[in-house]
């Protein structure tokens, strides 16, 4: 009789000790920053770690390869984190905020600032200074061979041609797979719902025509491929920005300053190259992120 009561007693300090260490990682002061699982996601969840490290006393951890931006956006309601690496956008306007698309950048961004402070009091900061959008990419040599530089260049050839898009693109409403077809007003010969990660290979390996693949993803440059100028500006701006709770950045101002340090300062071209070093030349995403402060002198006050 006594062991099995001492064996309820262990029993129940245990779901106790459970319990406070969930209450206190819920309401810990800990910054954590959530991060999907692209390399893009992933290097700049490494430079927000370290520069906030770097210009304040946080120690920051990172929650690492969610699976989508509506993943991050729950673990930020529900409070599992309490700073995004980055969001589109684009992304948040159809997705967390349920909105119609705004295809003017400034308005766009304008929109998410305002919805998020309103229903969220959360802060979506200005762009790092790129947009990671859908963009129709082709190898070089289709591109010589048909003398193709803008999307609306595929009217003529397009039903000679067979086409790999992200699968959830092909359902998306707005700015998806029927909305591209009434505003170019061609189709392809046929076209194949794919991961998005598959693409770039399919096109390259020619087992594809024309694909529909992200701005700055480093295979861009790897397998040489033409991006084609998207003429009708159909895609809405996916600008990229820093996010935190606001009641964290009037906690520690000095996180806002160091996040702010970002800001503006990341090229399309840049974010390419750096995606580029991840996945051509494996380097580790945190190892990119590092190099790249180093280089542009942030640990030493900063381009700022």
């Amino acid at each position: 009789m006594r062991k099995k009561l001492l064996i309820v007693i262990v029993l129940v300090m245990t779901l106790l000790v459970s319990a406070c260490n969930l209450t206190t990682s819920k309401n810990s002061d800990e910054l954590k920053i959530a991060s999907v699982v692209t390399t893009e996601g992933q290097i700049l969840a490494y430079m927000m770690k370290y520069m906030i490290e770097h210009y304040s006393d946080e120690k920051v951890e990172i929650i690492n390869n969610l699976g989508s931006s509506t993943v991050v956006h729950q673990a930020m309601v529900n409070g599992d984190a309490n700073i995004s690496a980055v969001r589109y956008t684009g992304t948040d306007l159809t997705g967390a905020l349920q909105a119609e698309p705004i295809k003017d950048p400034e308005k766009a961004l304008a929109f998410v600032q305002q919805a998020f402070a309103d229903r969220f009091q959360q802060t979506f900061f200005d762009s790092y200074g790129f947009e990671n959008t859908y963009a129709f990419m082709v190898s070089r040599e289709t591109a010589n061979k048909y003398n193709l530089k803008k999307v609306s260049d595929l009217a003529d050839v397009a039903s000679e041609l067979e086409a790999g898009v992200d699968t959830s693109w092909m359902n998306r409403e707005g700015d998806g797979y029927k909305a591209f077809v009434e505003a170019y007003g061609f189709d392809f010969a046929r076209t194949y719902p794919m991961q998005i990660g598959l693409v770039y290979e399919a096109v390259n390996s020619r087992e594809l025509d024309v694909v529909l693949g992200y701005t700055t993803d480093g295979r861009i440059a790897s397998y040489d491929l033409v991006v084609l100028e998207d003429d009708l500006n159909f895609f809405p701006p996916y600008d990229a920005s820093p996010f935190a709770d606001t009641a964290l950045l009037e906690e520690k101002p000095e996180v806002r300053e160091a996040i702010n340090r970002l800001v503006g300062q990341i090229s399309t071209e840049t974010m390419q190259k750096l995606n580029f070093l991840a996945d051509n030349n494996l380097i580790e995403p945190a190892v990119v992120a590092e190099q790249f402060l180093v280089e542009h002198n942030y640990f030493s006050g900063g381009e700022k």
